[in-house]
């Protein structure tokens, strides 16, 4: 079978392609305005260079049109901490799912600890096992409702013991699979 995406609206291309690529990460972004913590989860998500050190990610617009505030956020601070989901905070990372009102936090309606490793940067979920602290790098304008924004990594915060002399890492990260999450681990 072929799939002609042009004759594919774009709810069903979203299905099809979040149900084929498969897993993908979770970048459950951290951004702050006047005071105002925002955690929102994104699966559109990928590391693109290492020099230098770039991520990308693609944000929506929220049902009513408006920019959702992870990427209003971001444009406007030019900062944003990226956390990782894993099995012990996957629930949390579902509820920011939910679309809020712009002057309402997730971190406060949902009750998530967060805690300031760096001054300059959104705190990090204290129950995640490694961050990224990431400044604006660049948009990638496209046709559509969604942004991809790039992200420059400036530093990392990676859990005491989850690294080892080699620069190995042991995150227990989850992922996205089609619709659920679910638990990487070593085959």
């Amino acid at each position: 079978m072929i799939l002609d995406y042009e004759n594919i609206n774009e709810l069903n291309r979203y299905k099809i392609m979040s149900g084929s690529i498969i897993p993908r990460p979770i970048a459950w972004i951290v951004t702050e305005d006047n005071g105002i913590l925002n955690a929102a989860p994104f699966s559109y998500f990928i590391p693109i260079s290492t020099n230098p050190a770039l991520v990308i990610v693609a944000i929506g617009k929220k049902d009513d049109g408006s920019p959702k505030d992870t990427l209003a956020n971001i444009l406007k601070a030019k900062k944003a901490t990226i956390c990782f989901p894993n099995k012990s905070n996957v629930e949390q990372v579902q509820k920011c799912a939910n679309q809020l009102a712009k002057d309402e936090s997730e971190i406060e309606k949902f009750e998530i600890e967060v805690k300031r490793e760096l001054e300059d940067y959104p705190p990090i979920i204290s129950s995640t096992q490694t961050a990224l602290f990431c400044e604006y790098f660049d948009t990638y304008k496209i046709a559509g409702d969604t942004t991809p924004i790039i992200l420059k990594i400036n530093f990392q915060y990676i859990e005491d013991g989850r690294i080892n002399e080699r620069n190995h890492t042991n995150i227990e990260s989850i992922g996205r699979v089609g619709v659920t999450f679910k638990a990487m681990i070593d085959l």
